[in-house]
């Protein structure tokens, strides 16, 4: 479908590109790879070769980045422990004609991880603000998830303490939006077992589980079914990306979405409402899905 007019993703092809440009005494915030080092942009390095100073969460962890692209800009850390004073300096920086790019150690900063302290000084100062688009975790789940787009949330990192916890999971129940969050994959089960308790076993999750990266995996179906899978495992690793359907379309799905729900929950459900046999079940499922019945066994399996 071709993009409206008025969309931003739609821009004029009259515009002359930013590689016209050289940086000037501004602050970019650059975004950089959340695993795959291809998932950066062309613009992103040209901007961090120019620069004259990369403030990095990490800069062990930039300089894979920037030795893959032979970039050889000087770098300068700027974390939580720091950001208080380092903000500052940078900011002199900035007045005094330096061009400033601001990277995290994956992902867009300012997105659960240093920058918002930065960018807002900045602004106060009003210096230039520039954003190099590229790679996030929460929209490249959310884009895979199969969930709905139209409308969503991101919180962040679900809060460690329990309490705090089940605090933002009440406020999922009644949300007709998809809600996304990062968690911890020490926590993930717990906390699936609240969701199981607050908005029920039913509810649609998705877990996207170390995205880009070599093993990347989507899992997809009932809170109650995902719970049962990663209990089935010895462990959990990787960084997770944690969507929850919202209430009323969760509803739909439940009823009349059978496409948006595992195998194993759409073959318990087939028996349920078609009073058949598993074996049935799967077949019917199959059909559905158009994939072959040893196919959709195995993915049967799979999610028990």
């Amino acid at each position: 479908m071709a993009a409206s007019q008025n969309s931003p993703d739609c821009a004029p092809a009259n515009l002359p590109s930013d590689r016209d440009y050289r940086p000037g005494p501004a602050l970019y915030i650059v975004a950089t790879p959340i695993g795959n080092l291809e998932d950066v942009t062309f613009r992103a390095v040209r901007v961090l070769k120019e620069v004259d100073l990369i403030a990095c969460e990490d800069t062990r962890q930039t300089q894979k980045l920037l030795n893959h692209y032979g970039i050889s800009s000087p770098k300068i850390s700027y974390h939580q422990h720091n950001e208080a004073t380092r903000a500052a300096e940078l900011i002199d920086k900035i007045q005094a004609g330096a061009s400033v790019a601001l990277v995290t150690d994956a992902g867009m900063p300012g997105i659960s991880d240093p920058g918002f302290r930065l960018i807002s000084l900045a602004i106060r100062q009003n210096l230039r603000v520039v954003p190099i688009p590229g790679a996030s975790a929460f929209l490249s789940a959310l884009v895979a998830s199969g969930l709905p787009t139209d409308a969503f949330s991101f919180h962040g990192f679900l809060p460690s303490r329990r309490g705090e916890r089940q605090k933002v999971l009440e406020n999922f129940k009644n949300s007709r939006s998809t809600e996304i969050v990062y968690e911890a994959p020490h926590r993930i089960v717990e906390s699936l077992m609240e969701i199981c308790e607050i908005l029920g076993p039913a509810r649609q999750v998705v877990i996207a589980r170390e995205l880009t990266k070599l093993h990347e995996e989507f899992l997809r179906g009932s809170a109650a079914a995902i719970l049962e899978e990663l209990n089935s495992r010895t462990g959990i690793k990787g960084e997770i990306t944690l969507l929850v359907r919202g209430a009323e379309e969760d509803a739909q799905a439940t009823t009349g979405s059978p496409a948006t729900l595992s195998i194993k929950d759409r073959v318990r459900q087939i028996e349920s409402e078609k009073k058949v046999d598993q074996s049935l079940a799967i077949k019917i499922a199959a059909k559905e899905r158009r994939i072959s019945k040893s196919e959709a066994y195995r993915q049967f399996q799979r999610n028990r």
